[in-house]
This record gives structure tokens, sequence and C-alpha cells, in this order.
């Protein structure tokens, strides 16, 4: 093996052993809401193959428990802001120690991108989403999720408006062949209906996290994804990073 290689793997051995890893999937949702008295920062860079960088920003806060979550997300196209988003979710059903978890997730979209650069819609948006967990055995999790997004009257950077609307269905198989190391499998299909009419879109994302846990509840989770366009998306390809740092701000008060 390279050097580059063994400190890989001896860095991966030498994480404390902790708990398991949870909602640090790159492409898809994980139906866990934050704990009372947690707080996640959540970056993803992603490079495509035509050298452009995209990166998003998201700071999920418990509303105050279990049941509410609320966030936000920026995003960058380069080094320009993108539109951002506004979340709510609901945990409908379990939490982290369950075998079956379930979230809904209402989203507002505000047109802080540029529009006629072609960063943004130039108008507020709209996203429902349900997202299922389920424990399939201690080495195995599946992930769903479901997502509608609506914006009215966006701006078409040739001029004139349309609305924007498309549905996605996320599918993501988490193995855990090691404590605190998982690989994952991603798999997004989209259709939607932009400036040019209707468009498909189908990737599939193989990746690894892993975590490091320390006595005072911080937990750091890099990552690394190759998104890969097939079907319609054929050609498409990208490397997509990682980062989540989670940790409390204040003593739990509860579910």
């Amino acid at each position: 093996m390279t050097a580059a290689i063994r400190f890989f793997v001896c860095a991966i051995l030498a994480l404390p052993a902790w708990a398991q890893i949870q909602d640090n999937s790159f492409l898809t949702e994980e139906a866990y809401n934050q704990d009372p008295g947690v707080v996640q920062h959540i970056s993803i860079f992603q490079r495509d193959r035509y050298d452009q960088w995209t990166t998003s920003f998201t700071q999920e806060w418990p509303a105050p428990n279990l049941k509410h979550q609320l966030s936000y997300g920026l995003a960058t196209i380069g080094s320009r802001l993108g539109d951002t988003s506004l979340n709510y979710r609901y945990q409908v059903l379990g939490d982290a120690d369950a075998k079956l978890a379930v979230a809904a997730r209402l989203t507002a979209t505000l047109p802080t991108g540029d529009w006629k650069r072609d960063e943004g819609y130039g108008a507020v948006g709209y996203q429902g989403a349900l997202a299922t967990s389920l424990v399939l055995s201690p080495q195995f999790q599946e992930h769903f999720d479901l997502g509608l997004n609506f914006v009215p009257r966006a701006r078409n950077p040739l001029g004139g408006r349309t609305d924007v609307e498309g549905f996605s269905l996320g599918h993501n198989i988490v193995w855990l062949p090691a404590n605190r190391f998982n690989v994952m499998f991603e798999t997004v299909l989209s259709r939607s209906r932009g400036f040019d009419g209707w468009e498909n879109s189908a990737v599939i994302s193989p990746g690894i996290r892993w975590s490091y846990d320390f006595p005072s509840g911080l937990q750091i989770v890099p990552g690394i994804g190759v998104p890969i366009g097939v079907g319609s998306s054929a050609g498409d390809r990208a490397v997509l990073l990682y980062l989540s740092f989670e940790h409390r701000f204040r003593a739990a008060s509860g579910q």
C-alpha cells in the first residue's frame, strides 16, 4: 500500500469506539431529527466533470425537541450565492434508536441567487418531502425518500416566466462493516419541468463515511461520494466531499 492508503487505514482504526453514524447521507435524507440540545452543521462540496464547484451548508436545530426541527440551507455556484432554503421537519414516527423512523419536511426557497446567471429561480419556491429509515440488521440500514418541488413563475434567464415543478425518488443502502465506518450506495431518480420542458435524471453514488466521536459529545463525520449519471444522465460525474459537525449546545430538556 502507498503511504496515503496506510495513513487512511490507520486513521480509521484509531477512531474512538462510540455510537453509530446517523443522519449523514450525501444525496438523500435519513429520517432522524436532531436530539434535544444538539445542533448539526453540514457542508457538502461537489466538483463536476466541467471542474465547476458547487457547495452547500446546512444547519439543523431541534425546535425545541425531537418532534420538531428547523434548519436553513445556503448554496453557492462557484463563488456566488444560490437560492436559500428554510426548512421545517416533523418526526412522524420513531427516533434514532427505532427500527423504523419516518420524517416529513416542508421547505420554502428564497430567491437569493442571480437568476440572470441561471443560479437561482428569481421567485419563491416550495418543497415537500417524506423520508423513511429502516434498520434491517446491525450491519445494514435502508433509507427511502419522496420529494416534490414547485416554483411558480420562475424567471427564465432568456426572458419570460414559467412554473418549475418536479418530483424525486431517493434510496440509500448503508453497510456497517466496522464500528464508526460506513459504506453507502445512494440512488436518486428525478423528473422535472423547467424552462426547456420535461427532463429526467438518474444518479447513483457509491460513498464512504466515518466518524470521530469525542467524550464532550462532539461528533465529526467526513465522507466521500462519487455521483455518476446513468440512463438519460449518462456521462455526468462528480466528486463529492462531505463534512459534518454535531455537538451539544445545552442540556437536553427531554423529547
